[in-house]
């Protein structure tokens, strides 16, 4: 079923995940949708959001609403970018490209992933505007290997690198342990040159079928270096000539480390539920980071966020931005661009009427008081 055969008008961010999963094949599917474990990680994040009650305030004139904001430091539509998510080709052919287009066309920032099945080089020929582009990395054994991927993402006019921090090793994610999870094999992970480390191969799983592990979780075991501490952090920040994010964090102890590192900001995530089940929903730890942090370094939220009013949530309780990551990926497979440019109006919309009926006109309006946080379940 393709956006041409379908004739009922998508309304909410759901129904484009609805029609992703009556779609994708099996083997993308459950890699984009799954998370760690028993997943109730991945499950909250969404449901964390209905726990916060919104505050609003009325008889404002807010005929003129502004939803522009500032990403270190670079104008962009509105607080709501693109995270990282891997293997893009496997939901649209024209994949990372066609992501970059759509965020190119609103205005807004993409992060892209190391493991993008589209390369650094590709993705920045494909939107060569002036829409901010960052790079996310993991830290590789093969220190050249990382440092050429920051030079490579510097030379293509990338304005910021996002060092996940929470993946040391792969989580269990039973579904690709299932599938024995593997790229078709028209794709590569398209920024490493060496070809033994652009497929997640099926010699992989034939080989660790015993250890119940998926392809990727192999190629994460071999590549990925272990020994990931703040050291790294400041390894990374030596090599880039531009500024350095960590992505993954979750505590105020990590928080505080991350601003004695000297990063430059801080997203608050926990992979999307794929790493460690049973986190908590990064809306519930947004505000323990900011207060942590107390303005040295700004914060950013990815997790959950389906609706305009989880933007303002978000926004209340002190993120600068919210990065959305699968929602993106349900938009590649509806309509390529096309798709992710009218998933991206669509909760833009939501969040534009979220700040109206809430008495704000301009994205620094929103603050701590239009909102109710609730008590937090357990898991």
């Amino acid at each position: 079923m393709s956006a041409s055969s379908h004739n009922a008008p998508f309304v909410s961010l759901d129904d484009f995940e609805r029609h992703a999963l009556a779609t994708l094949d099996r083997n993308a599917l459950d890699y984009y949708r799954s998370g760690a474990q028993d997943m109730h990680t991945l499950r909250d994040n969404q449901r964390a959001f209905d726990r916060i009650a919104l505050r609003p305030r009325v008889l404002r004139d807010v005929s003129r609403i502004d939803t522009t904001t500032k990403l270190l430091n670079h104008q962009i539509s509105s607080p709501i970018c693109i995270a990282p998510t891997a293997m893009q080709r496997m939901a649209h052919d024209s994949g990372e490209s066609a992501t970059a287009r759509a965020a190119q066309r609103t205005n807004t920032c993409m992060c892209l992933s190391s493991w993008s099945t589209t390369s650094i080089e590709d993705v920045a020929l494909a939107a060569p505007g002036n829409a901010p582009r960052w790079m996310q990395l993991y830290v590789y054994k093969d220190r050249e290997a990382t440092k050429k991927l920051v030079e490579r993402a510097q030379d293509s006019g990338y304005e910021a690198i996002a060092l996940t921090v929470d993946t040391p090793f792969l989580g269990r994610r039973l579904a690709d342990i299932r599938n024995k999870f593997q790229l078709p094999d028209h794709l590569t992970m398209a920024n490493f040159a060496d070809q033994a480390k652009t497929q997640v191969a099926a010699k992989a799983n034939i080989q660790n079928a015993a250890e119940n592990a998926s392809g990727l979780a192999s190629y994460v075991a071999s590549q990925i270096d272990p020994t990931l501490s703040w050291r790294h952090v400041a390894w990374v920040k030596s090599v880039a000539k531009i500024p350095v994010l960590v992505k993954g964090i979750l505590t105020a102890e990590d928080a505080k480390l991350a601003v004695d590192a000297k990063v430059d900001g801080i997203i608050v995530s926990n992979h999307g539920g794929r790493q460690l089940d049973t986190v908590p929903a990064t809306i519930d730890v947004l505000e323990e980071v900011v207060k942590a942090v107390n303005g040295r370094v700004p914060v950013y939220l990815d997790g959950g966020v389906r609706r305009g009013t989880d933007v303002f949530k978000a926004l209340a309780l002190g993120a600068k931005a919210v990065f959305l990551g699968r929602p993106v990926l349900w938009a590649l497979k509806y309509n390529g661009e096309d798709g992710v440019v009218e998933m991206l109006e669509m909760i833009n919309e939501e969040f534009r009427l979220a700040m109206a009926l809430s008495g704000c006109v301009r994205v620094s309006d929103i603050n701590r008081d239009h909102v109710r946080t609730l008590a937090q379940p357990r898991l």
